[in-house]
């Protein structure tokens, strides 16, 4: 498992946000474990705070608007793909206004500044969200967002237009440390026909042909066109000539296709966690990335904690002849198989139930249920092999158990299960004491959850 990451050091970016057209100022600073994204308004009374997650988006029409109460932060998404594609799980956003800084309107600044500055590591574990089943939402235009198993996080895209200067394009992400060098530096991109309603909304107040890439596919008269040009204040040019008007040719044909990649992992940071899976999206935009992520997000309420993944072909840590020689355990109340992952903090162990268990004779032999204490004392195993784990020679030490706390028992085990532990420790372990809380899963459901206090005493010694 790997630990949380952190900014080394703080960095600040300036420059016109792409709505409002203001200067602004925004610093991101490294935070504490467990903190996650969060923006503070620094010209606002009582600086407010808020979370950069799914619930909080407010708006989509042309970026994502995150908005608490009365306050407001828009076009969060390129620092949110940068933040969110360099592995960073914890900082703090200030800025000194309603936006982030556009920019040249992609992510590339920002990704620059976290490269410089570098990561620092911290003490707790990163919380993945393992996409185990196919999931997809749909939207009302032909877009779909779909999520598929993967052991990384992967994002394919494709983008239509019934455009004679952008059409179809696709964009791929197989490994998410290429994002610097094939995503961070995609331009956003506006049509022409476009502009005029959003000047109309009293939007893209910043937008130029410095920040944005702009789609010009329909042919205007002269006169309309310098007028458009005019209104942007961009240089005058023919009206002819059919294509993209930008100061900086396209970094890639598929330019376009690849902002919406980066976009779309903007807007799928705010599901909170890393991701290991694979996202296909058809025809993305705001709307439906954050539609998605709200999906995501109802789901990580539901599961809280995730069973551990268990490959029964991989080699187990500690077979049952390992587990043998460390626990006092034997039949019938060894109750721990295998050990499939240990290390310092944490513990993953497994039990095949079958019929055969004595117990099934004398508890519901007409409807066989697992004991629940059972679960307790295979969890409690599983705890006392986490601690052995710590120490130089843990044949010779034993841990035995001196409280058991905040037993729930959520559905009942019954033969052909197999029960999933995970055990951590909850504190370092200290004057021979340790304390942890142990989950019992079937299959995605959590079963049984226990907290657990030991004590380690050396009853073993050596020839």
């Amino acid at each position: 498992m790997q630990k949380q990451l952190t900014l080394k050091d703080s960095f600040t970016v300036k420059g016109k946000g792409l709505h409002t057209g203001l200067m602004l100022t925004t610093t991101v600073k490294p935070a504490p474990e467990d903190f996650g994204y969060k923006i503070k308004r620094l010209d606002l009374e009582g600086q407010p705070v808020i979370d950069c997650v799914a619930e909080n988006v407010a708006d989509t029409q042309r970026g994502t608007v995150l908005q608490k109460g009365n306050v407001r932060v828009s076009t969060v998404e390129h620092l949110m793909a940068a933040l969110y594609a360099s592995g960073v799980d914890n900082c703090l956003i200030e800025t000194n206004g309603p936006e982030i800084p556009i920019l040249d309107g992609s992510a590339y600044f920002f990704h620059k500044e976290i490269q410089k500055v570098g990561l620092q590591e911290q003490n707790a574990y990163k919380n993945y969200l393992v996409v185990r089943h196919k999931t997809e939402v749909k939207g009302p235009n032909g877009e779909s967002l779909v999520f598929l198993p993967d052991e990384n996080f992967c994002l394919d895209v494709m983008i239509a237009f019934n455009s004679k200067v952008l059409a179809n394009q696709f964009a791929t992400l197989n490994s998410i440390s290429d994002f610097g060098a094939e995503i961070a530096s995609a331009r956003t991109f506006v049509f022409v026909r476009e502009i005029e309603p959003l000047l109309n909304a009293n939007l893209i107040k910043g937008g130029d042909l410095d920040n944005a890439i702009v789609v010009y596919e329909n042919e205007l008269t002269q006169e309309r066109f310098d007028a458009l040009a005019d209104t942007m204040g961009i240089e005058h040019k023919d009206a002819t000539h059919l294509g993209y008007l930008n100061n900086r040719p396209l970094t890639w044909p598929n330019e376009p296709a690849r902002h919406k990649l980066l976009d779309l992992m903007g807007d799928l940071a705010l599901v909170g966690r890393p991701i290991k899976g694979r996202v296909i999206a058809i025809k993305p935009g705001h709307s439906i990335n954050n539609k998605f992520a709200r999906e995501i997000r109802k789901y990580l309420r539901k599961h809280e904690v995730q069973c551990p993944i268990y490959d029964p072909n991989a080699e187990p840590v500690l077979d049952i002849n390992r587990i043998r020689e460390l626990l006092p355990h034997r039949y019938p109340m060894q109750l721990v198989d295998k050990i499939i992952e240990i290390d310092d903090n944490y513990i993953v162990g497994v039990k095949n139930v079958t019929i055969n268990e004595p117990f099934f004779q004398g508890h519901f032999p007409t409807e066989p249920v697992m004991p629940g204490v059972l679960q307790v004392e295979a969890m409690a195993q599983a705890g006392g092999l986490l601690v052995l784990n710590t120490l130089e020679n843990p044949e010779e030490w034993s841990t035995y158990f001196t409280a058991i706390d905040n037993v729930k028992f959520r559905k009942k085990v019954v033969p052909g299960d197999t029960l999933i532990f995970k055990v951590k420790l909850e504190a370092p372990v200290r004057h021979g004491m340790s304390s942890m809380k142990g989950l019992v899963f079937v299959g995605d459901e959590v079963v049984t959850e226990a907290e657990f206090t030991a004590r380690i005493i050396q009853n073993k010694k050596n020839d």
